[in-house]
């Protein structure tokens, strides 16, 4: 009998579209994917050049459990030099992609019943995480008109004897949001453990990000190599966590994980050190594909009201098409041949929506949307 903890588990929905697609793709179908968070690019030279070197001087053996010590020094001094905080290297663990990083986080933070707060919208797989490990996502409603924002007051009222964190994600996966300094600084001061999932930090257009260590230090943050740097198959995350937490942390890595993959975190090393002029030109790609995309998708009938600037997400109100968002998602896949992720798959908050990525080339956007707004047309809805 399959426990209930996995039962209860729900499908990661965009993956169902992308699989879905796939299907369709071996039997000749031509398909625009706009549905699937992975940048389009190689890894910066640097990072190969890394992994050729590591693997021909023998770096293929287990590391610390941690992670290599230089690469928790490069972390280290990254957040540093980017954010102006001090951060230990003896408290980053070095994981095997940040979902791995995710579990052992909540593992040491989650008994029966403690509750998370978590936005809703919010990325799909959070609260699978809480509830395989026994916990309760509580959510709190973020809004379109408000650009998605957390509203501090609306988490103070969720706020109870079995809280144990709240979950920020900025920038932020679906909505593409970027929490303000002022909205972070007030979070933070509100009470239980922050936990801030930074996997999308570096790629923001409009303004400066920060990271929630700059406000408090009972902070468990989230980050890796796979957006920033196009590193999504080498899997190579971590965790920054405060003190008193590492010694359990590393007992789950040796006894779960033993250590992280020894060529990835070389290539890690060689990303921090050497991978910024390849990160900016990416960077910039990135903002005129969202400058197009968000322009493009006005013109064909959708409403967005406060443009995302981070991430590689436009989050957009399809209400008007349908209330449905997984069937709407499923007949533009089968009728227009463009993969497109239905915001139920990012809670009951984002019912209703689309959430479209421009992690692929402007030609293939430029034509999967001329695809929906054929689609559109032949609906009735132009």
């Amino acid at each position: 009998m399959i426990p209930k903890r996995v039962t209860e588990m729900t499908s990661f929905i965009v993956m169902d579209v992308l699989e879905k697609a796939q299907e369709m793709e071996r039997e000749g179908v031509d398909i625009i994917h706009l549905e699937v968070g992975e940048p389009d690019f190689a890894p910066p030279g640097c990072v190969s050049a890394a992994i050729g070197r590591a693997l021909r001087d023998g770096h293929t053996h287990y590391t610390h459990s941690l992670g290599m010590i230089e690469l928790r020094e490069a972390i280290a001094e990254h957040y540093g030099e980017r954010y102006g905080v001090s951060v230990d290297p003896a408290q980053v663990v070095v994981s095997s992609g940040t979902s791995p990083a995710m579990l052992t986080m909540f593992s040491v933070l989650l008994e029966r019943g403690s509750e998370v707060i978590i936005s809703d919208p919010h990325y799909a797989c959070y609260p699978n995480f809480i509830g395989y490990l026994e916990g309760k996502a509580v959510r709190v409603p973020v809004y379109e008109e408000d650009g998605f924002q957390y509203r501090p007051e609306a988490i103070r009222r969720k706020i109870g004897d079995k809280t144990r964190a709240i979950l920020i994600n900025s920038p932020a996966n679906p909505t593409g949001m970027v929490l303000t300094a002022e909205r972070m600084k007030e979070i933070a001061a509100c009470g239980p453990y922050i936990i801030s999932d930074e996997i999308y930090h570096g790629l923001n257009y409009g303004g400066d990000e920060h990271s929630v260590l700059e406000f408090t230090d009972r902070a468990f943050v989230l980050n890796g190599f796979s957006k920033l740097f196009a590193m999504t198959g080498l899997r190579l995350g971590y965790l920054i966590a405060p003190p008193p937490f590492i010694p359990a942390l590393q007992k789950i890595q040796q006894n779960f994980f033993l250590a992280p993959n020894s060529l990835s975190q070389v290539a890690g090393i060689a990303a921090l050190k050497e991978g910024a002029q390849d990160v900016a030109r990416m960077r910039d790609i990135y903002d005129g594909r969202r400058c197009f995309m968000i322009e493009r998708l006005r013109s064909i009938g959708f409403s967005i009201p406060v443009e995302p600037t981070g991430a590689f997400y436009v989050f957009v109100n399809a209400r008007h098409l349908s209330p449905d968002s997984h069937k709407l998602a499923f007949d533009i896949l089968q009728k227009a041949h463009v993969g497109v992720t239905p915001g139920i798959d990012f809670g009951r908050g984002g019912e209703g929506f689309l959430r479209f990525s421009y992690a692929n080339s402007i030609e293939n956007i430029r034509e999967g949307l001329k695809r929906l707004e054929r689609y559109l047309h032949e609906r009735g809805a132009l």
